[in-house]
């Protein structure tokens, strides 16, 4: 009898270990983008909730990959390793605006978090300042945008339930 006890619970213990990790991955991947970063991007364009002024204007916007030439203006540093990169900002503006996304190893996020964190510069714009900065990740992908207050959180927002 007490062998049965012991190999039940032991079978129940196993199975309980099984569903356990079972659940453990599901999660890690449910929150992993898949996808380009530009499509990534254009995806946030099209479902944030923006005002129809900010709107209208991302005609004059262009996404396109981050070089190392334009690192330091963007990211304020060279010193992030990325695996894909793109930036998408106003040709011609007077408005402080950029969004950017990193995809990183999955090791390295919060690392590269911080380190964004330390060298942003939202007053890099002549005459004019980001009024928020805002640094987020979904599984290995960083959203870094600095703008104004609405537009960050919109584009946040957005960011925050893309689908897998």
């Amino acid at each position: 009898m007490k062998s049965r006890k012991t190999l039940l619970t032991g079978v129940l213990i196993l199975l309980l270990g099984v569903v356990c990790c079972a659940c453990g991955a599901e999660g890690a991947s449910k929150d992993k983008l898949e996808g380009s970063l530009s499509e990534i991007m254009a995806s946030l364009y099209e479902n944030a909730e923006l005002d129809q002024g900010f709107r209208d204007s991302l005609d004059g916007y262009e996404t396109y990959e981050l070089t190392d030439e334009m690192e330091v203006s963007v990211l304020g540093t060279d010193e992030i390793t990325y695996k894909e990169a793109v930036v998408s900002m106003p040709m011609m503006s007077s408005t402080a605006y950029q969004c950017v996304l990193l995809r990183v190893e999955e090791d390295d996020v919060e690392t590269v978090k911080q380190s964004l964190k330390t060298n942003a510069n939202p007053d890099k714009w002549v005459c004019v300042s980001a009024e928020t900065t805002l640094i987020e990740s979904r599984g290995d992908v960083i959203f870094f945008i600095m703008c104004d207050k609405d537009t960050a959180y919109a584009m946040n927002s957005a960011f925050q339930n893309l689908s897998k």
